[in-house]
């Protein structure tokens, strides 16, 4: 098996050797690993309370809900979401305060709709 990495660039392709992508692999988690080092256990939660309900309910979701849902303090929930979005990790909010976007789906109508098992149906991010 052929232990490059092919580049495309326009109609050109590139080989990049494995050592080469894979320490660019390497960088790159250590670089992601950093950049959610802030997150705490409630951050997950609220950021996967987003994702999974959000295309069940198909609309934005309010701190109100996720702090109701996540039995965590409502103030507690806006400031995460703040913090989450602030620093561009995995979702976007309305003017209201409320998550419209939780990658990778969004209640913002894209050009990507996506359905689930259950039959749930959303955009993509």
């Amino acid at each position: 098996m052929n232990k490059s990495l092919l580049l495309g660039i326009g109609r050109l392709f590139l080989r990049v050797p494995r050592p080469i992508w894979q320490q660019e692999v390497a960088r790159g988690a250590r670089s992601a690993e950093k950049s959610l080092a802030f997150m705490t256990e409630n951050h997950h939660k609220v950021r996967d309370f987003a994702v999974r309900e959000m295309p069940r309910i198909a609309e934005p979701i309010t701190p109100e809900t996720i702090a109701q849902n996540l039995s965590i303090e409502l103030e507690q929930v806006i400031s995460i979401l703040d913090e989450l979005e602030k620093k561009l990790t995995f979702l976007y909010l309305n003017a209201e305060g409320a998550v419209i976007w939780a990658y990778p789906v969004t209640v913002d109508q894209t050009s990507h709709r996506l359905t689930f098992s259950g039959g749930e149906q959303i955009y993509a991010a």
